[in-house]
């Protein structure tokens, strides 16, 4: 099964048409580089609770370990010209992208994904994999089960970061404790 240890430590792995094949035979040190990188990718409570805006701390964590590994970040340019006519341009930036023996796998980092977004990365991917330019392309994203268990995640955290909760579950208010003890920290 491919990249089976990183199943058995609960990632959520899906594979399209046959990538799962492809990466297995042709790309067996890209799995490898994958599952060091999401092996050792933790993103604390304290991160997915924080406020919003710009790329989070976790991605950032995630695209070092990547880029130490080589893969770094690629553009595409695709024209097609008849008769010595340019008749179409187009380009791609993708995140990251390493060569494997003369074989190019491209990773797109999409941790707070909007399905705009997933579904751009997918048609690009399609596109550069039908012009020949990548064998396969591999989105990382945060799972559904991590969405799903958010709210048990911030009401166990809760307590510890000294934050009482109004009202019932569920209703995402939250005040932090105004305590002696926690102004004079």
């Amino acid at each position: 099964m491919v990249l089976k240890e990183l199943r058995h430590r609960g990632f959520e792995i899906q594979f399209e048409s046959h990538a799962a094949a492809i990466l297995e035979m042709d790309f067996p040190a890209a799995l490898h580089d994958l599952e060091q990188v999401l092996s050792s990718f933790r993103v604390p409570i304290t991160e997915i609770i924080g406020s919003g805006g710009g790329e989070t701390r976790g991605t950032q964590r995630m695209r070092r370990a990547l880029n130490e590994l080589g893969w770094r970040k690629g553009k595409f340019e695709i024209e097609k010209t008849i008769n010595d006519v340019p008749r179409q341009s187009t380009s791609h930036e993708v995140d990251h992208v390493k060569e494997f023996g003369g074989k190019t796998l491209a990773l797109e980092i999409e941790w707070n994904n909007k399905d705009p977004f997933f579904d751009r990365d997918l048609e690009n991917f399609k596109r550069l994999h039908a012009e020949g330019a990548i064998s396969a392309g591999i989105i990382v994203t945060r799972a559904s089960s991590l969405h799903e268990h958010m709210e048990e995640f911030v009401y166990r955290f809760g307590p510890r970061a000294k934050y009482h909760f109004i009202g019932r579950p569920g209703s995402h208010r939250s005040e932090p404790d105004s305590s002696p003890e926690k102004s004079h920290q």
